[in-house]
């Protein structure tokens, strides 16, 4: 890596149950081994109080709201090179995604790092999941999506209605066991 490119690493923002501590400890080796490289390092990160917005770890921290809105000021002024995202878990990818739809980040010249795009939309959406795995023959659980129609919402379901269409997608896998995920993220 050449030592003039600044990269621009987003934090996972506030520790959750399930998420955000393992990508603080990945993401401060992460800002070490791009130093070590030469990179200058940017790090944008909600919580202050992690290992990786230690002043130290990156030549420039800021302690931002993990949003579009933040993110991209911070592009503005730093106008980073390359944006990794895949250090900031959920929070990050989604942040990243915006951005790239927005065109923030190619209005700026910023290479998305680690994480392509589309493999980020293909994880974060459980049908392209499928379809990406049934592609290279790798074997998927049977699935199915239980979707709202083009203007219908889900305060105009009754508990009847509801338990309609989740017997209807239980029928169309099989029967039971079934596990129920929400879509859109991993």
């Amino acid at each position: 890596m050449s030592e003039d490119r600044t990269i621009l690493l987003i934090g996972s923002g506030p520790i959750q149950i399930g998420q955000a501590a393992e990508f603080d400890y990945s993401g401060a080796q992460a800002c070490r081994a791009l130093q070590e490289e030469g990179a200058r390092v940017v790090l944008v990160n909600s919580n202050p109080a992690t290992i990786m917005t230690d002043p130290e770890t990156a030549d420039r921290v800021y302690i931002e709201p993990i949003t579009p809105e933040a993110i991209s000021e911070v592009i503005r002024i730093e106008q980073p090179d390359g944006v990794i995202a895949g250090l900031g878990g959920q929070t990050g990818l989604n942040v990243t995604a915006e951005l790239a739809e927005q065109g923030i980040l190619e209005d700026h010249d910023v290479e998305v790092m680690g994480t392509p795009l589309d493999t980020i939309y293909a994880t974060e959406d459980r049908d392209l999941f499928r379809q990406r795995m049934e592609n290279i023959g790798q074997p998927v659980p049977k699935s199915t999506t239980i979707s709202l129609g083009e203007g219908e919402s889900v305060t105009d379901f009754d508990e009847e209605a509801f338990r309609g269409r989740v017997r209807d997608a239980v029928d169309d896998v099989g029967g039971l066991p079934v596990i129920s995920r929400t879509t859109y993220t991993l």
